[in-house]
């Protein structure tokens, strides 16, 4: 996103509920490490987007690294995230099947082949805590016909990270961040990973 992208004001418009969100984005943007601080256009931010997209849904553009939450009139929040490394990146339109809250993990059987010296020790699954790699809140991504694609939104202690493509293929956002994507977004939202190469097809922000 270039510099011609501004954020929009009006913070109080959406009601007491994104009041309190718009404060608690505020807030958490102190809390990442001090030796890592997210530049501005990957913290939380409310916007207005160029062209307008459905409401209540959360749409990923790679690209920019940056997650968006739409809203109604053409407004969204805006989070800043980390992609999946080169091929591990699976764009496209998916659901949300399961909400957990300090989740456990179990690394896929394409994980362990590829790092076996990383992920063998944990295939049997590591318990949630601050130490998991889901971090403390995890969306997972389910499609029609398929159940379970093992992609997930999910949160990372790992604050230097946001803003590079180097996960297995989910989108991560710091464990602060996550908490407040996680209580906005409702069982069976609709899901949009667009691919990384080309053209993201929707303006983002005016």
């Amino acid at each position: 996103m270039d510099r011609r992208d501004f954020i929009s004001a009006g913070f109080a418009a959406f009601g007491a509920a994104l009041a309190a969100g718009s404060a608690a984005a505020q807030a958490t943007a102190g809390a990442v490490p001090s030796d890592t601080v997210l530049p501005a256009r990957l913290q939380p931010a409310l916007v207005r987007l160029r062209a307008p997209l459905p409401p209540g849904e959360v749409h990923v553009f790679p690209n920019h690294f940056q997650l968006y939450w739409t809203l109604p009139d053409g407004q969204a929040w805006r989070y800043g995230i980390r992609v999946g490394r080169d091929r591990l990146y699976e764009s496209g339109t998916y659901y949300v099947g399961a909400k957990k809250e300090w989740p456990s993990w179990t690394p896929t059987p394409d994980m362990i082949a590829r790092e076996p010296e990383r992920y063998k020790k944990w295939e049997d699954g590591m318990p949630g805590g601050p130490n998991n790699p889901l971090g403390a809140r995890a969306l997972y991504l389910f499609e029609p016909g398929r159940g379970d694609t093992y992609l997930r939104i999910h949160g990372t202690a790992d604050t230097w990270t946001i803003g590079r493509a180097v996960s297995n293929g989910c989108a991560g956002l710091t464990n602060e961040h996550i908490k407040l994507l996680y209580a906005q977004v409702p069982m069976n939202a609709r899901v949009v990973l667009y691919p990384k190469m080309g053209p993201e097809p929707v303006p983002l922000q005016s």
